[in-house]
């Protein structure tokens, strides 16, 4: 929990545990298929954070707000996608500015970086910077972010890849707001590594290790063995999973934890007991024609 900690010592601590906000009503709706959590999944399992919670909230201001405020206090590191475009729904900023009593302010540098790197839209041909416009009042919604004018501003406002004017506004030290965009979240997601790799527990960020194991057998005959496994491995930190594949011959379980030399020692006691093999990737090992578990009863 970080509740007690200040904007600034939340900016610097070792991050162990991370949260994510999916914003937007399109999301919710089944309009937009978000691929960002699973994106932002994989990153913090290859860096080795946990991942503690996904949410997916509406364009309401009071979400936004209540879950802002708990993910930072949850959370060392926490990701919101969405919300910060152009038009009238798009209400992160402003809600995240409302929920820690922050002002938006225009920013100079992402203004510069937008005028730089952002090309104008064939629908505008005579837009121009220095002419007041519905549309440059629009562009210019996206970079007023919150800023906390008692610390330092270039510890809430990142710029990490030089071909995007797009900034990553960090607010209450913890909290980062990426757009919704999927390049986008993906090229600032990754942008992001250098500057975390010294907090994290590896600061090598070598990240959490997952071994998998196929087994024809059904996840009934295997369970009360995976169950004594589990809490086996439990104090070493290790985590066991099963997972049946529907219409699949085989199941998987897996081994997941940062002791790889112990999951190593594991994998013939465990591959044994379940009457499987290891594989690297999942279905690699699927043979076409095999009749699935569920048709063998």
């Amino acid at each position: 929990m970080t509740s007690a900690a200040s904007p600034d010592e939340k900016s610097k601590r070792t991050i162990h545990t991370a949260g994510c906000i999916i914003i937007g009503d399109e999301v919710l709706g089944g309009k937009t298929v978000d691929t960002n959590s699973a994106y932002l999944a994989k990153f913090c399992f290859a860096l080795g954070m946990n991942l503690k919670r996904i949410e997916v909230i509406s364009d309401d201001e009071e979400e936004i707000i209540e879950a802002a405020r708990r993910m930072s206090d949850n959370y060392d590191f926490v990701v919101t996608s969405g919300g910060i475009g152009p038009t009238h729904d798009d209400i992160t900023y402003q809600s995240i500015a409302k929920a820690f009593g922050l002002r938006l302010k225009l920013h100079a540098d992402a203004l510069e970086r937008m005028k730089k790197l952002s090309k104008p839209h064939p629908s505008q041909p005579n837009f121009a910077w220095d002419t007041p416009s519905p549309a440059l009042s629009a562009k210019l919604r996206m970079i007023e972010l919150p800023i906390d004018e008692s610390r330092d501003e270039g510890s809430q406002v990142l710029f990490v890849n030089d071909k995007l004017w797009v900034p990553i506004s960090v607010v209450n030290g913890n909290i980062h707001i990426l757009p919704g965009v999927p390049r986008l979240f993906e090229q600032l997601l990754d942008g992001m590594k250098p500057r975390l790799l010294p907090r994290l527990t590896d600061p090598e960020g070598k990240g959490i290790h997952r071994i998998l194991i196929s087994t024809p057998v059904a996840e009934s005959q295997v369970a009360a063995y995976l169950t004594e496994l589990a809490a086996k491995v439990e104090p070493a930190g290790i985590k066991v999973g099963s997972y049946p594949r529907f219409g699949k011959a085989r199941n998987e379980i897996t081994l997941v934890g940062r002791d790889k030399e112990y999951m190593e020692s594991l994998v013939d006691e465990v591959a044994k007991s379940v009457e499987g093999v290891r594989i690297n990737v999942e279905g690699e090992d699927d043979v076409e024609g095999e009749p699935d578990l569920e048709q063998q009863g």
